[in-house]
């Protein structure tokens, strides 16, 4: 009897000072990728309380301007990265201002590879009204043209989901690329197009978000 207890003594402080064993996945916690129900992540109805009935989202301390995304997002490294802030008021029809609402505003970032023409973006978009529309494949884009005026589409991203409140998209993109909206010449305005043009001159391109009640544009912002 003593023995057996000596033995389960000695085997539970064998147990105790064992090294502990580390559960996190070949890669990190960051690198799991976690499938969305049936129905998708906007089926979930989430309880009250939790953010979904906000008329708005604050800012963080410092604005949303003082957000750092870091230089990783998703897989990768990146030659460059952009955090854009896109409202009504930098819309254009040509050179003449023609500005979306006053309370909408998007945050565009984006996260580029130019050694694999390759860019990743986030965006979010905040009281934006109508359905996503444009000639265009989709409605959200990086057009060429310097700030003040137009300029054609050069990438198209899958348009942000949701509400009228917020509506949100990401993922990634690798050229050669499409708009599927033709240029004068008749080729897609994405022809030979390559995102170290970006990088380039970031200040020669802008983002934005054309909707059904604003088919001009319901924010713009720059690059830079």
């Amino acid at each position: 009897m003593k023995f057996t207890q000596l033995t389960s003594l000695a085997t539970v402080l064998a147990l105790s000072t064992a090294t502990p064993i580390d559960y996190t996945p070949k890669g990190g916690w960051e690198s799991v990728t976690y499938p969305a129900p049936p129905g998708g992540w906007e089926s979930i109805k989430y309880p009250p309380g939790t953010g979904e009935n906000l008329k708005f989202y604050p800012a963080p301390p410092g604005g949303w301007e003082s957000v750092n995304y870091g230089n990783n997002y998703g897989q990768g490294k990146w030659t460059s990265t952009y955090h854009v802030k896109a409202i009504g008021a930098e819309v254009r029809n040509g050179t003449t201002p023609a500005p979306g609402p006053a309370d909408a505003v998007g945050y565009f970032d984006f996260q580029i590879n130019s050694k694999e023409d390759k860019i990743c973006y986030q965006i979010t978009l905040y009281n934006v009204a109508g359905v996503p529309q444009s000639p265009a494949k989709t409605a959200t884009h990086i057009h060429e043209a310097v700030r003040g005026a137009s300029g054609p589409p050069r990438l198209a991203f899958n348009n942000p989901v949701g509400d009228d409140k917020m509506r949100y998209s990401e993922g990634c993109l690798t050229g050669p690329f499409t708009t599927g909206l033709n240029g004068a010449d008749g080729k897609d305005t994405a022809t030979g197009f390559k995102v170290a043009q970006i990088e380039a001159n970031p200040k020669g391109f802008f983002t934005d978000h054309h909707t059904s009640l604003f088919t001009l544009g319901v924010v713009r912002g720059q690059l830079a």
